[in-house]
């Protein structure tokens, strides 16, 4: 089946639940540059996780999956976001 000019099923999965994702980050960076307070964040998860999120966005490049490219490069660019500021303000 597909969606919007040729994206199939999968596809638009793959779209909706990386959106989903995705803009669960945007509360906890709008709260961190608001109150500058860093302190309830762990680097080390958040470490990992941007790392993580790193390797699935050269995964989603390998197998040549846009969804995963496309949220994963924007989630990588929120938690590393967050993980700045966590250095940088605690």
């Amino acid at each position: 089946m597909t969606f919007f000019h040729g994206i199939d099923s999968a596809n638009m999965i793959g779209f909706l639940a990386g959106a989903l994702t995705t803009v669960s980050f945007l509360p906890q960076i709008v709260k961190v540059l608001k109150t500058r307070d860093t302190r309830s964040l762990s680097v080390s998860m958040y470490g990992l996780f941007t790392l993580g999120v790193f390797l699935w966005l050269v995964y989603g490049w390998i197998v040549h999956s846009p969804p995963v490219i496309f949220y994963n490069a924007l989630t990588f660019l929120l938690s590393a976001a967050l993980l700045a500021a966590k250095i940088r303000w605690h």
